[in-house]
């Protein structure tokens, strides 16, 4: 399985820490966000990871290099100034992630997710990891249910997206007919987000779930990356 780390948002709330540096390559606990997920990935048997850049993008090969040093190989997709993002982000890098399932992580969160124990080929478009709501987003996103399937329809309490999941591609196959147009559409690459797909998804049953309930952190302001700091620094040294 390849995998796909996106790292091309300005990240806008972390300013002005991300004035001069991508958040994906803001430190904690001694090391860059993405170097977290990196390490992580290459104990899990992945080989090869897609990493989509833009805002400050040309910071991350100087950073990450070729990827060697994890057992990695690493190709570094440059969307150019404005990002496409997760859905457009997904299409344009369909070229080099191939026809089979892939992992998606988001590059600004940090997490003890078992890659190795998510599945490699899905029931359906989607297998999405689901944590316990955060108090910045106590309604949750989505309703994992008693079968494993995920929803966005009831009054069942719902769980949060945690950025991790194994997509096939056609979760962005007829993405026309979904998202609605607009100048990021009609832009090359296009441009559209990945949640609308999902909630199409879902409505026709093809997206399954899990409940991590270990460590899982979003990473969306100077005061959570601080917070994540101190506390990896009293975690014993890996």
């Amino acid at each position: 399985m390849k995998a796909l780390v996106f790292c091309a948002g300005k990240g806008e709330r972390m300013r002005p820490l991300t004035l001069h540096t991508p958040k994906p390559l803001l430190v904690a606990g001694g090391k860059p966000l993405v170097v977290w997920h990196l390490e992580r990935l290459a104990a899990a048997g992945i080989k090869e990871v897609v990493i989509n850049t833009s805002w400050l993008g040309d910071q991350f090969a100087p950073a990450l290099g070729d990827g060697t040093r994890w057992d990695l190989r690493l190709h570094l997709i440059d969307e150019g100034p404005v990002p496409l993002e997760t859905g457009g982000g997904i299409l344009n890098a369909l070229p080099v992630l191939g026809e089979a399932p892939f992992l998606v992580v988001n590059g600004d969160v940090w997490t003890d997710v078992d890659f190795a124990a998510l599945p490699v080929h899905p029931q359906g478009d989607a297998h999405l990891v689901l944590v316990d709501n955060p108090v910045q987003h106590p309604r949750g996103d989505f309703i994992l249910h008693d079968d494993g399937t995920v929803g966005d329809v009831g009054d069942a309490p719902r769980l949060t997206y945690a950025g991790v999941g194994v997509f096939r591609p056609a979760i962005v196959a007829g993405w026309r007919d979904v998202i609605p147009a607009s100048a990021g559409t009609a832009a090359t690459p296009p441009q559209f987000g990945l949640a609308p797909l999902m909630r199409h998804a879902m409505a026709g049953g093809r997206v399954s779930g899990q409940h991590h309930r270990g460590q899982w952190t979003d990473v969306g302001t100077p005061e959570r990356l601080a917070a994540l700091d101190s506390a990896l620094g009293l975690q014993p040294p890996r």
